[in-house]
């Protein structure tokens, strides 16, 4: 059956010329398609500027007035009720929401999954129909490594955003159906192939489409390849939530190609935290990008998250494992995640696991393993019992409250 609701595509990506010149090679395929775009430029001081247009004319060109000036006023005030007013104005036609650099499309599913305009769901008016990250060739790797924040570059959107460069490009990557390399006909191979083997190790449930390596542009094949996908699923949760339900947070290459490997690491038993805390520097500082979940003995009830990037790390408290919690509170975690703990269930751990990801150049497999190996408790420490290892030093306390789950702390 057709579905009535209006098909967006949403469109990322940190470098501001890349996105606009795709957006722009969607435009010019179909009089019908219509583009939006959000000028955050003076988000600070509370003021968005919006624009809604075809290939041919311009339907909207308003500046919003938010009650405060950030990311989330922006989703929540404008784009998703612009969303909503344009699919009802122009039944069946599709939309393209092209971000501001500094916005991430996680930021805007999750707040479309649980918004309503005028009484009526988001996902009831509009259907996401693919999520797609731009990336430009010469300037990813720069921006993957380095340690500046968005501050640094001009672009946060508020006094209270600490985001660093490197965690926005990665969960841009991360989070994207598809992935658009935009590259320059003179790019040297040996870096192109280097970039395309990064990219496939960051986001390997991606589709991936180069575009720019030829002088001419097919905009119509690009628009095939980029417009009604339907390749975004909505049940696939974010990445810190991706291995609570079952679902791949990286892929297992040791070996690698063109000097990108990466490796899974995975264990039942718990870290010990300060084995861990002590290993931190050594773990962030040899990978470009490492993500995933992980428990510490500790603090045995909370499912901790994993990002790094940049040199940094942040850690995301997931809730409760599913064993720390009476029978009957199951049914508030979702069917994906039950199933997910039932085929890997523990008599001893039940739910709790750690796996990890990491990506990198020339990692070091062997070493990084051993590492991590050495951080989880011994033997000798598990025969101790749960009380001993609840008392071990943790200078992770404090960091994971439960009753403040999916909040994200820092640890540098």
């Amino acid at each position: 059956m057709t579905d009535p609701r209006s098909a967006v595509t949403v469109l990322a990506g940190f470098t501001a010329p890349a996105t606009d010149a795709v957006a722009r090679s969607l435009l010019v395929t179909d009089p019908s398609l219509i583009l939006i775009t959000h000028d955050l430029t003076h988000v600070r001081d509370g003021l968005v500027r919006r624009t809604a247009r075809t290939r041919d004319e311009v339907l909207e060109d308003e500046v919003t007035e938010l009650v405060h000036g950030c990311v989330s006023c922006t989703l929540r005030e404008d784009v998703i009720p612009t969303l909503v007013r344009l699919s009802r104005r122009h039944p069946g036609r599709e939309l393209l929401l092209a971000l501001p650099p500094a916005v991430e499309p996680e930021a805007v599913a999750a707040a479309c999954a649980v918004s309503s305009v005028d009484g009526v769901a988001v996902t009831d008016a509009v259907r996401f129909d693919s999520y797609v990250t731009v990336v430009e060739a010469a300037s990813l790797l720069d921006d993957l490594i380095t340690t500046d924040d968005l501050r640094d570059r001009g672009r946060h959107a508020a006094d209270n955003d600490h985001r660093t460069v490197a965690d926005v490009v990665s969960r841009q990557i991360e989070f994207a159906d598809t992935i658009v390399v935009w590259s320059a006909p003179d790019a040297d191979a040996v870096e192109r192939d280097r970039l395309t083997a990064l990219l496939h190790r960051l986001a390997p449930w991606a589709a991936h489409v180069r575009v720019g390596d030829n002088p001419a542009i097919d905009c119509t094949a690009l628009a095939r390849r980029l417009l009604r996908t339907g390749r975004h699923n909505p049940e696939v949760p974010g990445m810190l939530g991706r291995a609570l339900e079952g679902y791949p947070v990286g892929v297992h290459d040791p070996a690698g190609d063109n000097g990108v490997n990466a490796m899974l690491f995975r264990s039942r038993r718990p870290f010990h935290p300060q084995r861990l805390h002590d290993a931190l520097d050594d773990l962030t500082s040899e990978a470009l990008r490492s993500r995933g979940l992980l428990w510490i003995a500790t603090q045995p009830d909370t499912a901790i998250g994993w990002e790094s990037a940049g040199g940094g790390l942040t850690f995301g408290n997931l809730g409760h494992w599913l064993a720390a919690l009476p029978r009957e509170r199951w049914d508030e975690a979702s069917d994906m995640r039950r199933l997910a703990a039932d085929a890997a269930w523990d008599p001893y751990y039940g739910d709790r696991t750690t796996v990890l990801s990491f990506v990198g150049f020339n990692l070091d497999v062997d070493a990084m393993t051993a590492t991590l190996r050495h951080c989880l408790v011994t033997d000798a420490e598990l025969a101790e019992g749960t009380d001993r290892q609840q008392a071990l030093p943790d200078p992770f306390t404090g960091l994971f409250p439960l009753e403040d789950a999916l909040s994200e702390g820092a640890v540098s």
